[in-house]
């Protein structure tokens, strides 16, 4: 494969993974055909990657601005009002940033106590020890209780 495929290729793959556009639209800005598209997708694995990506708190919290940024511009682009579908979809879109802003998951914990439990270890191995049982404890109970 020549510098020039393996650059439209990768091109495409950044546009499928980041912009969420379909395989036609991203054939279109590569200049490449709909179905060399879906074959790199295939072979590649892009749908294992954009979801993936889309899983991390990081990239949900981007998305939904993105998404409540394109009302904002719809409704501004008229009369500043928006429908009531609209209004009720951005509603919603707003109640889940302030949802997950708010919410700690299992995985941050847990990568926060080992943090703590290694700057405690350096500093007093037996306190770290206690440390460790009592927050092997917060785990579990975050995992029976959420």
């Amino acid at each position: 494969m020549g510098i020039q495929k393996k650059e439209e290729r990768e091109y495409a793959r950044i546009l499928y993974v980041n912009e969420r556009i379909t395989y036609k639209e991203i054939a279109s800005r590569v200049k490449v055909t709909e179905k060399t598209v879906s074959k790199w997708a295939e072979e590649d694995n892009w749908d294992k990657l954009r979801k993936s990506l889309l899983t991390t708190k990081q990239n949900q919290l981007t998305h939904w601005y993105n998404q409540l940024e394109a009302i904002n511009e719809k409704v501004a682009a008229r009369d500043n009002i928006p429908t009531n579908t609209e209004a009720d979809t951005m509603s919603k879109i707003t109640s889940n940033i302030q949802k997950l802003e708010v919410e700690t998951n299992l995985g941050e914990y847990i990568e926060v106590g080992m943090k703590v439990l290694t700057f405690i270890q350096d500093i007093n191995l037996e306190d770290a020890k206690k440390f460790k049982n009592y927050y092997d404890e917060f785990i579990n109970a975050k995992l029976k209780h959420g």
